[in-house]
């Protein structure tokens, strides 16, 4: 018997179709491939602290979160991020309320785009951005206007009247990120409180993606955005476990914001994931209860390693614009003679021994992006001593 199918129409949803396989897995599997060090994914090559792998299994043993957890996520764990808000920021969130728990920040950034987010909708987000942001705008419906970060001075910076001048009457929603993924711009607070006024001015939503809080160096400061005048209520902020613990793989995040932009992103949660993480969630409870002192520690430990590859990569000839927070370094690759961040990363594994990300995969405009290439140094010191050489000896 024949099977009749349509060739008129594609199996993937339109929205998605210009979303093939992720660059990090494609790098990952390039990485295996020729043995190379990968410095392209951002995942520690070490776990987190013994303690906190410890608070797991004893969740595990305890037949605590081995079957379906709260759908808000455990009372324990909503708690903790209330008291870390409260203790970090001076922010005082209802843990019943106004946390929720999710499968890392890559779900409650899909949650709150879908939940926000009607079809036709503005949505203005810093560009460079991390993949999911446009995949999950897309979801949505919504259409993507990219606010681009440029270099200068070493850094690079938001121009404030090019993200005035993008908001339209169709904008419903900023989507931000700070530290910023790829490119380590920690936004100032000058530069939020021109923000916090705009999307006052202007009665936007905004959704702050803050998972690398702890990892800001030089006297660069975290300031979540919802702590500034008039934004409490119009502000869904995230966090992850992942990046501050070194338990990428565990999947726990949440969102705070007021009750109705929580529950707003419970709605849809509910019917992605459900819940996830169970016996994991106890487990970061205890971790974001750690002492102030873990995560200074934690910081001084990133901020050595930062400093051993930036060196590394200036010797080696690329133009190092040294972040002030997350765990990867952008660089200029045209020092080297190089223009093409795709056929420099694609080829560094065997030139090298080493893997990159292209930078231009976060950007709409891919020639904007096109000389910038993206390192982690969220790696053991030795492993990025290594790196180092290899490309100097390049």
């Amino acid at each position: 018997m024949t099977v009749m199918t349509s060739s008129a129409r594609p199996h993937l949803n339109r929205r998605l179709a210009a979303f093939g396989t992720t660059i990090f897995a494609e790098m990952s599997a390039l990485a295996v491939a020729t043995g190379a060090i990968n410095l392209g994914q951002g995942f520690p090559d070490t776990d987190g602290p013994e303690e906190v792998r410890e608070a797991a299994v004893r969740a595990l043993r305890d037949g605590r979160g081995n079957q379906y957890p709260p759908g808000p996520g455990v009372p324990e764990l909503r708690s903790a991020v209330a008291a870390h808000q409260q203790h970090r920021y001076g922010l005082s969130w209802d843990p019943d309320t106004e946390v929720l728990v999710t499968a890392g920040a890559t779900e409650a950034i899909a949650a709150a785009l879908l939940a926000l987010v009607e079809p036709g909708d503005e949505v203005v987000a810093l560009e460079p951005y991390y993949d999911s942001y446009a995949a999950s705008i897309a979801m949505a419906g919504g259409t993507r206007v990219p606010v681009t970060l440029r270099p200068q001075g070493g850094r690079f910076r938001l121009d404030l009247d090019e993200l005035r001048a993008a908001v339209t009457g169709r904008t419903r929603l900023l989507l931000l990120n700070t530290p910023h993924n790829p490119t380590g711009t920690v936004l100032t607070r000058a530069e939020l409180a021109a923000i916090a006024e705009l999307a006052v001015e202007r009665d936007l939503l905004v959704v702050t993606d803050e998972v690398y809080e702890h990892l800001v160096f030089d006297g660069a400061e975290h300031l979540p955005l919802a702590g500034f005048p008039g934004m409490r209520e119009r502000t869904v902020s995230i966090g992850s476990a992942g990046k501050t613990f070194s338990f990428t793989g565990w999947k726990v995040g949440w969102v705070t914001g007021s009750p109705e932009l929580v529950g707003a992103v419970r709605a849809v949660k509910q019917y992605l994931t459900y819940v996830a993480s169970g016996p994991f969630q106890y487990a970061v409870a205890e971790a974001l209860a750690l002492p102030d002192s873990y995560f200074e520690e934690y910081r001084r430990s990133m901020l050595a390693r930062r400093d051993i590859l930036a060196e590394g990569l200036a010797a080696a000839g690329f133009e190092v614009f040294r972040p002030a927070g997350t765990y990867f370094v952008t660089t200029d690759i045209r020092p080297l003679g190089e223009k093409d961040g795709f056929a420099f990363c694609r080829a560094l594994p065997e030139r090298a021994g080493v893997v990159a990300v292209p930078n231009a995969v976060f950007y709409d405009d891919r020639e904007a992006g096109a000389p910038f290439v993206r390192f982690a140094f969220c790696k053991r010191e030795e492993v990025l001593r290594e790196a180092a050489q290899r490309l100097r000896a390049m």
